[in-house]
């Protein structure tokens, strides 16, 4: 039986009013790949995880939310897949995007 993929997090971007959220939402869709970028040396937050869709920063995993992902992406286990899982342009640009973070079967 081939394992299943298990959604561990799903949130609105953190900071997409902040960041290149606006240059890049045209090219978002639902099932649209992240990328996940620890920055553990992020000045706010040690556990800061950035979401990049091509070349454009997005955002951040909320802070409540990032402690688990980042510690694993930081000791260099890259076992998650983001994807876009929801958009609604009418919604204030904090809650215009919503993402799933999977765990990749082994």
């Amino acid at each position: 039986m081939k394992a299943q993929t298990k959604m561990v997090k799903s949130f609105y971007i953190a900071g997409f009013t902040y960041y290149e959220g606006a240059l890049a939402f045209q090219h978002l869709h639902i099932g649209t790949k992240l990328k996940l970028v620890a920055e553990p040396k992020n000045r706010h937050d040690d556990y800061a995880v950035a979401l990049y869709f091509n070349q454009f920063k997005l955002g951040y995993i909320p802070a409540r939310q990032n402690r688990t992902i980042a510690m694993l992406l930081n000791n260099g286990y890259n076992v998650f897949k983001a994807v876009v899982q929801q958009i609604d342009p009418h919604e204030h640009p904090e809650q215009q995007v919503r993402v799933a973070v999977f765990v990749k079967p082994a």
